[in-house]
């Protein structure tokens, strides 16, 4: 018997064309060369050139963060949020934007007390040219073994995801999660098993604009990378909720990058994220 054809949804008429770059990428702390790593993370920044950047792993030495530098050094406007302290020196995450934030929050995750390792989540409502755009950035625990531990931080994200997102398009939730895309963590979030919040599911941006390839973002190409003797992995994400109206937040194309040196340098262990959205 034949099935009848789902027919289109209606909301995708007439889809929107123009399109919103957002980039996640660890700029790993002030590990390793750091001073001569810093001009290689702004360069490829600037390259680049996205609307929105999500940044994990930002050092903040009271006197001043490298959000703020790197957002003064690009045009942009910023929000940074410490989750821990690491030798007297703040280690967090940020949102970058060329455009205004109208507002900003944050909130830590679980398990410090648990793990020693303080874990947050930074929000920025991006006041852009067709509407506000509400961006995440985050990091979550690093070892292996604690998949227990992230899934419960994946409930604060959701929890805190769900009570900052706005009518007009869907929420963007970047970071490094150190888990693979089919851990339980991951899943959690793209509704492939129980989500944290009822009715809050993403998108992967990969998944859905990709090239069909691994998509490492943790790879032994990178000499930083190797030094750890880890497996290549995909463990840096840009999620999308679901697209809205005309296909709002959908996703036309996606591409790992800062994965190659900039003058000899590396400027990160881990390759970013860029992804294109339709807005």
């Amino acid at each position: 018997m034949n099935e009848r054809p789902t027919p289109p949804d209606p909301k995708f008429d007439n889809l929107i064309e123009s399109r919103l770059r957002v980039l996640t990428w660890n700029i790993w702390w002030r590990y390793g060369p750091w001073q001569q790593r810093r001009p290689a993370i702004a360069a490829t920044l600037r390259q680049l050139d996205p609307d929105v950047i999500a940044l994990q792993e930002v050092w903040d030495d009271g006197a001043g963060n490298l959000a703020a530098e790197l957002a003064s050094e690009l045009g942009y406007h910023y929000s940074y949020r410490s989750a821990q302290s690491r030798d007297g020196i703040g280690f967090g995450n940020a949102v970058l934007s060329r455009w205004p934030i109208a507002r900003s929050d944050s909130r830590p995750l679980y398990g410090a007390e648990e793990t020693g390792e303080g874990r947050g989540v930074v929000f920025a409502g991006v006041d852009g040219p067709r509407g506000t755009v509400p961006v995440f950035s985050t990091h979550l625990n690093w070892r292996f073994e604690d998949s227990h531990i992230r899934q419960k931080q994946v409930g604060d994200l959701a929890r805190f995801v769900a009570s900052m997102v706005v009518d007009s398009y869907p929420p963007i939730l970047c970071g490094d999660f150190n888990a693979e895309p089919t851990s339980e963590e991951i899943r959690m979030l793209t509704g492939e098993t129980t989500c944290a919040v009822e009715g809050l599911a993403f998108r992967d941006a990969w998944k859905d604009g990709g090239n069909g390839s691994p998509g490492y973002t943790w790879d032994n190409a990178n000499p930083f990378a190797r030094s750890n003797l880890e497996p290549n992995r995909r463990i840096d994400y840009l999620f999308v909720g679901f697209p809205k109206e005309r296909g709002a937040g959908h996703t036309v194309h996606c591409r790992v990058v800062g994965d190659e040196p900039v003058d000899g340098i590396w400027p990160s262990d881990h390759f970013a994220v860029l992804a294109e959205l339709r807005y």
